[in-house]
């Protein structure tokens, strides 16, 4: 596998939006999503899709959030809607060989990129 790169993130008030993208390589048949680490908080699995192209959500962002595909897989977008201060953080996309990967597995993904800045003023 390749590496995974994110891109995308940037500063924006409370309600606007923004789209992260994730390029990998080699990763087509691996389940893909997004973590983020808030400051002086621990990882949070945010959305994931698995190898059948199932998407799931976290609680905290669903409704918000929405994670797209593209047709070889192995590239993966977030785009986020009504964002809130509490969703400020650094966010990861992540990829791993499991074959049902959820959202609340994306932090123990086996491959992660080096993520990219998130921060939303209120």
């Amino acid at each position: 596998q390749g590496q995974l790169k994110e891109s995308g993130g940037g500063s924006v008030e409370s309600g606007g939006s923004l789209e992260l993208s994730c390029v990998g390589s080699g990763y087509t048949r691996h389940s893909m999503g997004w973590y983020r680490q808030a400051p002086g908080k621990g990882r949070e699995g945010i959305a994931a899709v698995d190898q059948f192209g199932k998407i799931t959500y976290a609680p905290s962002v669903t409704g918000r959030f929405t994670l797209a595909v593209d047709g070889a897989k192995d590239s993966i977008y977030l785009r986020m809607n009504s964002l809130k201060p509490e969703d400020t953080g650094v966010y990861y996309c992540a990829a791993d060989r499991i074959t049902n990967g959820r959202y609340y597995n994306t932090p123990r993904f086996a491959f992660s990129g080096q993520g990219t800045q998130v921060t939303v003023s209120a």
